[in-house]
């Protein structure tokens, strides 16, 4: 279990400040292609929101930017390689709520999300959509608490992954809902929509950005979002919470480097990418999507993951959830 004082010190490395200086470190930062690496499949939330502000850091940098997708034990395979890779700014972590879950999940991690990393930013944050298949005779939440009483032991929830808001919503929606559901964890959230649609599975708790074309083409049926207010994109949609009080979650992404990376260059990161999120064609593109571009300080993001650490940490303990590393 981290300690205090290894919270503090990563949080004082990320106070540095946010202009690039003419030191040698970050002056001619990128001079080479820069991998972003994404703990999941292609075709996911994490995906998406990584090419979105990566194709842009491309134009800003006249630098290619390569997604790398390193799928695999809920962004523990990813996060291992790039914590314990070369700390020169090469390569980005893409990361969300398993910085701060999985070391509660798992019984043990080959990194440290706090000691091993350097938050450079925020990036976005967004609901998750509850959708069932368009056979499912759920229409509302109601129904489908209804639904899921009538056919105890039967009822399975997909998620990319084990540990992810995907997997914790469905598990939290069955704690306070007091239904019984079966969790099937993908490696990624594109081929969980795949068994979704034709009824492989029963329901999902989708990150917004990935489910929604899918919502608003009919393939799939949104009949809850999982924030505890409405959203404007799908104003019509009702929220969780408006059947089970209390309900409230939401997804957010990051980006990590190596803790070592030189100051000057997680700087430049964190100023480009700040101005990525709100250049107009992408910062449009994510709303549409049902996301909020959000920037940060690195302080910022480093407090807010140890609030996310605080939030979740006794959820898991108290549901007793243990995963395989």
């Amino acid at each position: 279990m981290l300690n205090r004082r290894r919270f503090l010190g990563a949080a004082a490395i990320m106070a540095a400040p946010t202009v690039l200086t003419t030191r040698a470190f970050g002056a001619d930062y990128p001079a080479k292609p820069v991998r972003i690496v994404v703990p999941f499949t292609p075709g996911g939330s994490t995906d998406i929101t990584a090419r979105l502000v990566g194709n842009r850091l491309q134009e800003i940098w006249g630098q290619s930017v390569v997604i790398e997708n390193k799928p695999g034990a809920g962004g523990n395979i990813a996060a291992d390689m790039v914590g314990h890779g070369e700390a020169d700014g090469y390569t980005i972590l893409i990361s969300g709520p398993g910085m701060a879950t999985n070391r509660f999940l798992y019984p043990s991690l080959s990194y440290d999300p706090v000691g091993d990393f350097a938050p450079v930013t925020m990036l976005i944050t967004q609901p998750n959509l509850m959708c069932v298949p368009n056979t499912s005779p759920a229409k509302s939440v109601k129904e489908f608490v209804d639904y899921c009483n009538a056919n105890r032991g039967k009822v399975t929830y997909a998620s990319s992954g084990n540990g992810t808001t995907l997997h914790l919503s469905g598990e939290l929606f069955k704690r306070m809902a007091k239904v019984e559901m079966t969790h099937v964890p993908y490696r990624g959230g594109a081929p969980a929509i795949n068994d979704l649609i034709p009824g492989r599975v029963d329901v999902i708790f989708d990150n917004m950005p990935s489910i929604i074309s899918h919502v608003r083409s009919g393939t799939l049926r949104g009949i809850a979002v999982t924030t505890k207010d409405r959203v404007g994109i799908v104003k019509d949609v009702p929220t969780v919470a408006e059947t089970v009080p209390g309900y409230d979650v939401f997804s957010w992404f990051g980006f990590f480097v190596p803790v070592k990376t030189p100051k000057e260059i997680v700087a430049k990161l964190n100023a480009d990418t700040n101005a990525a999120l709100v250049h107009p064609p992408v910062k449009t593109r994510f709303e549409d999507l049902g996301a909020v571009p959000k920037g940060s300080t690195q302080a910022e993001l480093a407090a807010f993951l140890k609030s996310e650490t605080d939030k979740w940490g006794p959820v898991i303990k108290d549901a007793q959830i243990k995963l395989e590393n």
